[in-house]
Formats: C-alpha cells, structure tokens, sequence
C-alpha cells in the first residue's frame, strides 16, 4: 500500500473504533433495560422467553434494514444479543436431541443463542419427560423433514402429552458432508442416522459404491465413530466436521438441494401474537365416510390456510387415526377461534398444540 492509502486505512479503522466503543455503550445500556423488563415479568409471574416479542424485535429491523449486511447476518446479531440479555433475567436450560453437534443441536442454538444451558437428551421421549417435569425450560424436537416427512417418535410423544405445548419453530437447512479422515477410495464403512443416509442415498452409491452403510443414532455420533475407526466416513454436518477434527471430504451431498428439518420448541405455555403466526392441533374424528372432508370444509368456509396435515395410527385403538395439522393464523384470530369452535363440535377429540410465529428459512 502506498503512504496516502496506509493513511486513509488508519482514518477509517480510527472510525470503526469509535463506532464500536458507541455500539458497545448502547448494546450495554440495552441489557440494562431488559434486566428492568426481567425484574418487571419476575414480579407478575412473566416468562422469560417470549418468542413472539423477539420474532417482533428482529422482523422490525429487518423491515428498516438498509443494507450493505444481509438479513442473516442482522438475525444472527440480534439472535445473540437478546440471548445475552435474557440470561441476565434467568439463563434458561434447554433440552435437544443429542449428542452435541447434531441438527437438533443446531436447531436449539439457533433459536435460544449462547446465552443458555444446552442439556443433550438421548431421546425425544426423554425431552419430553424432561419437559413435562420441570427439569428443563424448554425442549427441541424434530417435527418434519421436507424428504423424509413426518418425524413419528415426535407426534406419538404429543399424543401422550398433549397438555405440553409448541411455543415455537425453527427451520434449519440441512446440508450434509461427508466427513472422513481417509482418502474417499480407501472408505469401507459409513455412518449416520437413518435420515442422513436416506437423504443422501443417491449421491453415496455413485460416489462411494464400495462402500456399506450402518444406521447410528445420530450425525454426531457418526462422526464421534469416524474419529475411532479407520476407513471410515460419516454423513453429518461441518460443525461436527470441525468438533471432531475431521476433515470434509465432499460438502452438500444431499440428493434434494431443499432439503430442510423443521423443529418445534415445546413448553408449559403459548406464545402471543405477532400477526405472522402458526397454531398447531391435535384431532380425532369419526371413523365413518366425509368426516374428514367436514374437517377440510371448516378451513376453506372460514378462509384459513392449512399448511400441514398428517395422519397417525392411533395405538390405543385398532384402525383409528390422529390427525395433526398446523396452519396460518393464531389462536386468538378471530376466524381461527371460530375454526377452532366449528373443529371443537365436529371432532371427537381435539388439542391444541399451541400459535408461534411462523419461522423463517435461512442458509
């Protein structure tokens, strides 16, 4: 660089460090305020975590944002900075699906941000359970894969639980790696969870013929294997790759370029409105001919669009089916409460699982 440039390069850091000192001056006097909310919400029995005030907070910005940052990059700020001022209120403790490193991992990090304790769970019953008893804030479970579908283990724990709710969702690109300390040739075995393997069956059996492929319970775990065993490789994501110290062999090797997981936050309460929701409901009808038609006919007659709707064996009884279904709006619209009112006199059963603000997708 010239001197005239060295120069100019020292201006512009010089302002890049008073901005800081500035950033840092306001981010803090942010905190303070929050603690304030926090002694505020303590007093009057309020929730810590209120995901549709900071879907509020975070959408807001993005509305006004100018650039040159992309909306990704203003999300994951903000997502870290109300992480670290909600743990001056009470750091809250998550359940997720583990081990660490997992897209359940991802999910919950996602989500709630640094300023919580992650507690990996070896099973989505178990995060249920630890829900259900207290011992845990909040839990993280996968709820449908855009490839794979439905996740079972998780609609079968809300029909044992129904009164535990979903106060929010997250979505999470899923890109897998292939992860191997070996040269691709000299790989025999390769690991991952079920899903992972299916979702990238095509691409390994043209890439990696020679090799078998072994169900584990999870990504992480995969790539905990691979650390072990010689010629050896694992299906999982570049933060286990970087956890574990092993190097990427291939990235995105999925068979869909749209592959994505969604998840459900689920607690003891419901989140309140933001104008861009999602309520989430549990329903057992008559097993007889059009009931689920009637069923249909109440979302078009009342204008409210169904998003999802899955069908489920009902294991307490023989030849009958659960329904579950999400769809836009919240609770308390005023023509999903009369849904909610038409769903209550048609079906034989029905729950509601909880609004949350609709989540968006990001890379």
């Amino acid at each position: 660089m010239s001197r005239k440039s060295d120069e100019d390069v020292k201006k512009l850091r010089a302002q890049i460090d008073k901005l800081d000192q500035q950033i840092l001056e306001f981010m803090n006097k942010r905190a303070s305020l929050a603690m304030e909310i926090g002694k505020l919400k303590s007093e009057s029995g309020g929730i810590v975590f209120a995901p549709a005030r900071e879907e509020e907070v975070i959408s807001n910005l993005l509305e006004k944002n100018k650039g040159p940052l992309p909306p990704v990059t203003i999300r994951s700020v903000y997502r870290e900075l109300i992480s670290g001022s909600r743990s001056l209120q009470r750091v809250l403790k998550i359940a997720f699906l583990g081990p660490e490193y997992s897209f359940s991992h991802l999910a919950a990090m996602k989500q709630f941000g640094q300023g919580v304790e992650l507690m990996a769970v070896g099973n989505i019953s178990a995060i249920f359970e630890e829900v259900a008893r207290q011992h845990v804030d909040y839990g993280v479970v996968p709820l449908e894969n855009s490839t794979d579908g439905r996740i079972a283990d998780t609609l079968d724990m809300f029909v044992k639980m129904p009164e535990l709710k979903i106060c929010s969702e997250v979505r999470v690109r899923v890109h897998h790696n292939l992860l191997a300390n070996c040269e691709q040739t000299e790989i025999h075995r390769i690991y991952s969870k079920p899903q992972a393997l299916s979702q990238c069956r095509n691409w390994l059996s043209k890439n990696v013929p020679q090799a078998t492929l072994h169900e584990v319970t999870s990504t992480a775990a995969a790539a905990q294997l691979v650390q072990q065993q010689p010629n050896t490789a694992a299906v999982a994501s570049r933060e286990a790759a970087v956890r574990y110290g092993i190097r990427i062999l291939y990235s995105n090797i999925e068979d869909s370029q749209h592959n994505e997981t969604r998840f459900a936050v689920i607690g003891t309460h419901d989140s309140g409105r933001t104008g861009k929701d999602k309520t989430a409901i549990m329903f057992q009808i008559p097993h007889s001919p059009g009931s689920l038609a009637d069923i249909l006919n109440l979302f078009k007659s009342n204008k409210v669009n169904l998003t999802w709707i899955e069908s489920f064996p009902f294991r307490d009884a023989k030849g009958e089916y659960i329904f579950f279904a999400d769809f836009e709006g919240h609770a308390e619209d005023a023509k999903v409460k009369k849904t909610l009112q038409g769903l209550e006199k048609t079906c034989d059963k029905l729950s509601i699982l909880g609004s949350f603000p609709i989540a968006p997708l990001e890379e």
